[in-house]
């Protein structure tokens, strides 16, 4: 992974995914050399003004991943494990969700050990607020301590320690990103198709109505994908200082479940010229989880300190967006 001395090689991990998607839009704004890595075809911006390269690679197979972040200045690893709808519910019992999640992370620091580089690559790794598992305050500022209780989480926290350990070692320059819940604005077509506020905007548009566990009780932090992308790329421009440790991202704004899903049908019956939907509660599925009870909330306070980093996109304002740009998707 030697520097080079022209532009840097920033290389994407997961850059065909809903995160992917957007801060491989960001970085290709940049002069770097960017590689995105996916498992499927990825977006590329028209006229980017990095120089880019796509791969569609399964970075499980041998020797993939080191292949991917050969050379590589920076690394920002997105990938997790999306075999379906409910994968990060199944973790516990799909031993594929473990060497995705926390499998390649191990990948990565031994290709850096390999090749043990002049300078540290820097290492940026996509983790969830919901690693934390509870807290006794109303939102999670950082210092908490961990005790997750799924088996997702469990894996996110285990990579994130994995880095953590890298980075003391002088291995890599690394840190976490422990995000919120994220959707869509439909800034990107191709992520219109993933995140609970795009599935509920689809049932909304073809009249069915939002049903919600637990009375829609439950907060969550809905931070815009765009957001997400463009703390990547505050963190890649401040990685000396956010290195060895974990950081939230969010919005610092606690919205219910169900007044989420009623802004929704709101949205989009302003889109489809037709009465909102009903938001519906129903009991929860066979499948439900201890975290599904929960409020995760994010405080981004010290990562705002840190990097000058800040949300943009309002709740509504991203809502509107993904409503329009669904309503006028091609038939």
């Amino acid at each position: 992974m030697a520097t080079t001395a022209a532009k840097p090689l920033i290389t994407v991990l997961g850059a065909s995914g809903l995160l992917g998607t957007a801060v491989a839009r960001e970085l290709a704004a940049r002069p770097v050399r960017l590689r995105l890595v996916g498992r499927r075809p990825t977006s590329v911006p028209s006229e980017p003004r990095a120089d880019v390269e796509v791969r569609i690679a399964d970075l499980t197979h041998g020797g993939a991943l080191a292949s991917a972040v050969d050379g590589a200045d920076a690394v920002i690893h997105l990938v997790a494990h999306m075999g379906n709808a409910s994968t990060w519910r199944a973790a516990a019992v799909d031993p594929t969700a473990e060497r995705v999640n926390l499998g390649l992370v191990h990948d990565l620091i031994d290709a850096v050990r390999t090749r043990r580089p002049a300078r540290p690559p820097v290492v940026l790794f996509a983790g969830s607020v919901s690693q934390g598992g509870r807290s006794s305050s109303a939102r999670f500022d950082g210092s908490e301590p961990d005790e997750p209780l799924t088996a997702y989480d469990q894996h996110k926290l285990d990579a994130e320690r994995a880095i953590r350990a890298a980075d003391a070692e002088g291995l890599i320059r690394g840190s976490t990103l422990r995000l919120a819940t994220l959707y869509s604005r439909g800034t990107d077509p191709i992520a219109l198709d993933r995140g609970v506020v795009s599935v509920m905007m689809r049932r909304a548009f073809t009249e069915q109505p939002l049903t919600m566990w637990n009375g829609g009780a439950p907060k969550r932090d809905l931070l815009c994908v765009d957001d997400a992308a463009t703390a990547f790329v505050a963190a890649l421009d401040q990685a000396d200082v956010v290195s060895g440790r974990h950081w939230l991202i969010g919005t610092g704004q606690a919205t219910s479940v169900a007044d989420l899903f009623t802004m929704i049908a709101k949205v989009v019956a302003t889109q489809s010229g037709r009465p909102p939907v009903p938001v519906v509660p129903v009991s929860p599925a066979e499948h439900s989880m201890p975290t599904d009870t929960m409020d995760f909330v994010a405080d981004p306070a010290m990562f705002q300190r840190a990097t000058g980093w800040a949300p943009r996109v309002s709740l509504l304002d991203g809502l509107e967006g993904a409503a329009a740009a669904i309503a006028h998707e091609p038939t």
